[in-house]
């Protein structure tokens, strides 16, 4: 016997038609690739023209907890509350 596999069987030995492939489960299509054409279309959050920095910052705990209550993207909202302070105070920095 060749040491050649056919290729129509898996390292079992169970048969693989091709022409008869499983069904897809949810789960599947959730971690499938997106192609368009040859272009693959990345998942998640876009990327930003502005790219945001990580920094350390300590402040208030009092502060904190106020956005912290406020639920999920409470970073972005110090993040616009800054930015609204910095527009209402054009002579800073």
């Amino acid at each position: 016997m060749s040491g050649n596999r056919d290729a129509s069987r898996t390292p079992s030995g169970a048969w693989i038609d091709p022409d008869d492939p499983p069904e897809w489960t949810d789960e599947m299509f959730e971690r499938a690739d997106l192609m368009i054409g040859s272009a693959l279309i990345r998942r998640g959050r876009p990327s930003e023209t502005a790219a945001k920095l990580t920094v350390g910052l300590r402040l208030s705990a009092d502060v904190v907890a106020r956005f912290r209550v406020t639920g999920r993207g409470w970073h972005a909202r110090i993040d616009r509350a800054l930015r609204e302070w910095l527009a209402d105070h054009p002579d800073f920095g």
